[in-house]
């Protein structure tokens, strides 16, 4: 068995890689290039935010971004209302960036854990308007299950806070989630080092988003590289199956047939 052939798809776009990435928190555009290539990722998201749209004269990060390469994931980072949300996916429409959205309400600014009320609200008139959703959501299989029934391409639950390196807290959520929803799961937040991310493909998710891992660690783009390795080793686990885990010893070396 090999990832050769592994490929899986979100709103009829196919993609090789599993591992996501944003563009925030480097030190500068070439270290950020770097990571992202370090990565093997295919699909790059960035804060709209973040993105000078305004004046296209002005270097952008955009400019280190090839979007022939890449597939670009606009996110609605920083948005603390439905209709603040809804507004920025407009914007990064209207601009050219994509209708391909990742879709954060965030309620809390300490715990920037999302508002579901207003991420429901959010998703179904985005879905409406002919935008491809992806939410970020808590690690809730029945807030997933009507991400979902909205209409939502996929579904990203968190494995922790964003930005705290915990690693997936609650992995029988997660796969609680993956028996309830028929769209990829995609883990987003929370990963902190390439363990992490190997756990969340050993689950079976489809997918795994990380920024401040990579671009928080000492050397971005070895643990870009690391990630890229985590990401296939744990999708090739998964798909190997591993052992079921047993209370005692079974020997590796049966003594059946053993001369005594």
């Amino acid at each position: 068995m090999t990832l050769q052939n592994d490929t899986w798809s979100i709103a009829g776009r196919e993609f090789r890689s599993r591992l996501m990435v944003g563009t925030g928190k480097y030190a500068d555009f070439e270290q950020m290039a770097r990571a992202i290539e370090a990565s093997g990722a295919e699909i790059v998201t960035v804060a709209v935010r973040r993105v000078n749209i305004s004046d296209r004269g002005r270097e952008s990060l955009l400019d280190h971004i090839d979007l022939k390469k890449y597939t670009l994931l606009p996110n609605t980072a920083g948005c603390y209302s439905a209709d603040e949300a809804i507004r920025t996916c407009r914007l990064a429409r209207e601009a050219g960036l994509s209708d391909f959205v990742k879709l954060e309400v965030i309620g809390d600014q300490k715990t920037l854990f999302p508002d579901n009320e207003g991420l429901l609200k959010a998703a179904a008139i985005l879905v409406k308007e002919g935008f491809t959703v992806l939410p970020y959501t808590t690690d809730d299989p029945i807030m997933c299950k009507k991400l979902e029934d909205l209409g939502c391409a996929a579904v990203m639950p968190l494995g922790a806070p964003i930005g705290s390196g915990l690693g997936i807290r609650n992995p029988y959520n997660i796969r609680i989630i993956m028996e309830t929803v028929s769209v990829p799961v995609i883990v987003d937040a929370g990963v902190g080092t390439a363990s992490d991310a190997a756990i969340a493909m050993e689950l079976g998710c489809d997918g795994v988003l990380m920024n401040t891992a990579i671009s928080g660690a000492k050397d971005p783009v070895a643990m870009a590289e690391a990630m890229n390795l985590a990401v296939r080793a744990g999708r090739l686990a998964y798909l190997a199956g591993r052992i079921p885990r047993k209370l005692y010893a079974t020997a590796s070396s049966p003594l059946e047939g053993v001369i005594g």
